[in-house]
């Protein structure tokens, strides 16, 4: 990519990370319970196009980890890219309305794909929900060929929707906010803290990032501000509470290759091995 190239993009994406975006994301995100296809669908577009803004899609191959319903897949395959999900339960493949062909059931902590395969690794608000996080992200960084991007977003636990349904009281203790919710509702939230939400930081994945020498850190924002608040990821501990969610974008680098043993091929083959 040139200079000239990088500064179109980067003007492309102040362009995009407008207020009148941020107002409605959150506008939709307040029904999120009630009307899932409205939020969903339109965080999946947004999603795809702040993903464009850093490399072509069109022809690409992007593998979706803990792609759940059938919102991302929509969104990827209109822009063009090759799109396989990957969820441990394959019941959510299809909540969406769309078909689990070309969907993987698996483990984001070892993904059943061979090393450099695809050329976008993405995974949207999945970190929080796996016990050891750095596994999962050495997963998407050994899958993802040199050159190509890995796009990682989720939710800081000090942010206010940290505890996800049971937020705000997880400030108090993810334990006590789980009990919480169940003496009200009369049974366990769905993200239950300690088995399926777990608290990570954006320090923690920083930290992560500098220390692995396989890629390079093209970005770090947060995911739904507009483009003149991103300043707040660079002032550590105000960063984990106004993020929100965060977005952490890098870059494949030759690095040093893997001797792990390659894993088993993406459905059907389709994908360059």
């Amino acid at each position: 990519m040139t200079a000239a190239d990088d500064r179109t993009l980067r003007a492309a994406r102040r362009r995009f990370a407008t207020l009148r975006r941020s107002v409605t994301l959150f506008r939709a995100f307040l029904v999120e319970q009630t009307d899932p296809d409205r939020f969903y669908g339109l965080l999946a577009v947004d999603s795809v196009r702040q993903v464009a803004g850093y490399t072509e899609l069109a022809g690409r191959t992007v593998l979706d980890v803990g792609g759940g319903p059938g919102y991302f897949a929509a969104a990827f395959r209109a822009a063009g890219a090759h799109y396989v999900g990957l969820d441990p339960d394959v019941g959510d493949f299809s909540a969406g309305g769309d078909s689990v062909a070309g969907m993987l059931r698996g483990s984001g902590t070892a993904l059943p794909v061979r090393s450099g395969s695809v050329d976008v690794a993405f995974s949207s608000n999945v970190v929080e929900h796996v016990a050891e996080p750095p596994r999962m992200l050495d997963e998407m960084v050994r899958v993802t060929r040199p050159g190509g991007l890995l796009f990682v977003s989720y939710t800081p636990w000090l942010s206010p929707w940290g505890g996800h349904e049971t937020a705000p009281w997880h400030y108090l203790g993810g334990h006590r906010a789980r009990r919480r919710y169940e003496r009200r509702m009369g049974r366990p939230p769905k993200n239950r803290f300690g088995e399926t939400l777990f608290p990570v930081s954006i320090a923690d994945t920083l930290r992560w990032a500098r220390g692995n020498g396989d890629i390079e850190v093209v970005d770090a924002l947060p995911r739904y501000h507009p483009w003149w608040a991103r300043w707040v990821i660079r002032v550590p501990g105000v960063r984990e509470v106004v993020a929100w969610n965060f977005v952490l974008v890098l870059r494949r680098t030759a690095g040093r290759q893997s001797d792990a043993v390659e894993k088993s091929e993406l459905t059907g083959g389709r994908v360059a091995m």
